[in-house]
């Protein structure tokens, strides 16, 4: 009971008083964080990292499980992939990125844009994850997987989903060759591109990527569908006939820059992405 009811009432001093201030304190900084600390983060990962995003989610995975974070073309992740015999055993495989830069300390946080690693497949197997721009591929780790000569690599969030573009992943295939006693020479000038797809019950094999080409090269697509459809260029309007269960083959000079998707017009299927350059 308060015997002085025109007295301000003070605050009682000593241990009850300092723990009483520790608490509001406490209080005060859990709430300056949005409610409550965060405690979650992945040993190298930064706030902003397990809490942002970009993109956006599809339902589509990338055919092994991960699932689709689709970015506008203008600034998305890119990747080329190279790979040449190496003096000792198998292959020196060389991924060249754009818009991307690999960050193996943030595994597991959040999708940022730009921000990632890579994995490889063999024939559409699962490979290897890629932390860096160069990966030693062993005979050893080949014939682990079953063997194989077409190598892709596609580019992953941290947050373990697959960065796409048009709905398709953003990746680059390229065929191993025999390994020899020293490295391939580098070709004298830029190759044609050629892609050779198919079609069955709906499905595209190899998985929808990108086929890369320089500026007035040649464009070779090899196409073979078990139904009657139509094939389409986008951007360049170069169509063909796709009968059933004929291999039909569409060539033409890529003299314009820029990224075209090739698509199926009565199944309405994304085949490739043509990027001129």
């Amino acid at each position: 009971m308060n015997r002085h009811p025109n007295r301000a009432w003070t605050p009682p001093r000593g241990r009850g008083y300092a723990a009483v201030l520790l608490a509001a304190a406490l209080l005060l900084g859990a709430s300056a964080c949005g409610g409550r600390a965060t405690t979650h983060h992945k040993p190298g990962t930064s706030h902003e990292q397990a809490t942002g995003s970009n993109g956006r989610l599809l339902t589509a995975d990338d055919g092994s499980g991960n699932r689709l974070r689709q970015v506008d073309a203008q600034g998305a992740p890119e990747v080329a992939v190279t790979a040449r015999p190496d003096s000792e055993d198998g292959w020196n495989v060389h991924l060249s990125v754009r818009n991307f830069r690999f960050t193996p300390d943030s595994v597991g946080g959040a999708a940022l844009l730009g921000r990632g690693h890579a994995r490889l497949f063999l024939d559409g197997h699962p490979l290897a994850r890629v932390y860096g721009t160069w990966f030693h591929l062993p005979k050893s780790l080949l014939r682990a997987a079953g063997g194989g000569t077409r190598l892709t690599a596609r580019l992953y969030a941290d947050d373990h989903t697959a960065w796409a573009v048009g709905s398709a992943p953003v990746q680059a295939a390229t065929t191993l060759g025999g390994a020899t006693s020293a490295p391939a020479p580098a070709p004298a000038s830029t190759p044609d591109a050629t892609a050779e797809i198919s079609i069955r019950d709906g499905k595209v094999d190899p998985a929808p990527g990108r086929t890369e080409v320089r500026k007035g090269r040649t464009v070779r697509l090899l196409v073979r569908s078990d139904r009657d459809d139509t094939l389409h260029v986008h951007g360049y309007d170069k169509e063909a006939r796709l009968p059933a269960g004929r291999t039909v083959t569409l060539t033409f000079t890529a003299d314009r820059t820029g990224l075209f998707e090739v698509e199926t017009h009565e199944t309405d299927l994304l085949l490739t992405q043509l990027v001129v350059r």
